[in-house]
């Protein structure tokens, strides 16, 4: 039988379920479900134990290692929401801890639930298989037609930026957090492949890890590209004048001499497995090759030369 009361313990699950057109079934989200902007208007069954907003990023990243030695959550259950939200599905994610509510909540959830739903739980580490959750998503809820409708259109634009060749490819190197440095890792390698770019330092499919400035200037970038996981633009640029203006090492690096430095919005195009990820290789292939892309149509404020 079809759900008819979907819980969404992560942003882009709430983004795919409205772009099926089932957000009548959306009884639940978490409170960084704000896209698309009626979103914000459902019941919040998650939540931030500490509010990131006006901390640094080392702030952020001592708050959470601190919060993981002790053996803490990040992110809290609203118990009376999820109860009058009565999910038969909930979908979850298995990627990382840090960006959302993960597998621990929905056994919090599962032991406060009398009936007990469905259980679908993301976990991809590539474009292709960010897809597969999209479609099986779709035939949960009964939006195959429009799942696959979605994905076909996904594929195509996909499918545009890969169809170009280059002989020249600028070696890239994309940070996902600034303090301490972090490596972007799972999708993000090949989204810089995809959009005709090198990848540097990290690995496909493998999880974003803590690197060193020295590793940066080992690698010897063209282009450095910053994606502070859930940061927009705004916040980024912030973060980079605050942290890394004036550290003379860092203006040692090649990208930076160059003025070869971007910020994207990473909270809606890269630090999430969404739809919007194809955005996201879009926004890539016009950092990199602006003379082939120059006429790309990306939504406004999606990324800045810094």
């Amino acid at each position: 039988m079809e759900p008819q009361r979907i819980v969404t313990f992560l942003p882009s699950a709430t983004e795919l379920i409205y772009s099926l057109g089932a957000d009548d079934k959306l009884f639940g989200v978490t409170h960084e479900c704000n896209y698309p902007s009626d979103a914000k208007t459902k019941s919040r069954v998650i939540s931030s134990v500490f509010d990131p907003a006006s901390m640094s990023s080392k702030q952020i990243d001592d708050k959470i290692c601190q919060l993981m030695t002790d053996g803490k959550q990040i992110y809290n259950l609203n118990k009376e929401n999820l109860l009058n939200a009565k999910p038969d599905l909930i979908i979850s994610q298995d990627i990382c801890e840090v960006c959302s509510a993960h597998t621990e909540h929905v056994k919090i959830a599962m032991d406060m639930l009398e009936k007990k739903p469905e259980v679908y739980t993301m976990d991809p580490h590539d474009v292709d298989e960010i897809l597969v959750c999209i479609m099986d998503i779709s035939k949960m809820i009964g939006k195959e037609t429009e799942g696959n409708e979605l994905v076909d259109s996904l594929v195509k634009r996909l499918e545009f930026v890969k169809s170009k060749t280059f002989e020249d490819k600028p070696k890239i190197v994309a940070i996902e957090w600034v303090d301490p440095f972090f490596t972007s890792g799972h999708w993000i390698p090949e989204m810089i492949e995809s959009a005709g770019g090198e990848n540097l330092i990290s690995t496909k499919k493998m999880p974003s890890r803590k690197m060193e400035l020295e590793e940066i200037k080992e690698a010897n970038p063209d282009i450095i590209v910053m994606m502070p996981c859930g940061f927009d633009v705004k916040r980024t640029v912030s973060e980079y004048n605050n942290v890394l203006t004036n550290n003379p090492d860092w203006h040692e690096l090649k990208a930076v001499k160059e003025k070869n430095v971007y910020a994207v919005d990473a909270n809606s195009y890269f630090s999430k497995p969404s739809l919007r990820t194809i955005t996201g290789i879009e926004i890539l292939a016009k950092i990199i090759h602006p003379d082939v892309f120059g006429d790309l149509q990306l939504p406004k404020n999606s990324f800045v030369k810094i």
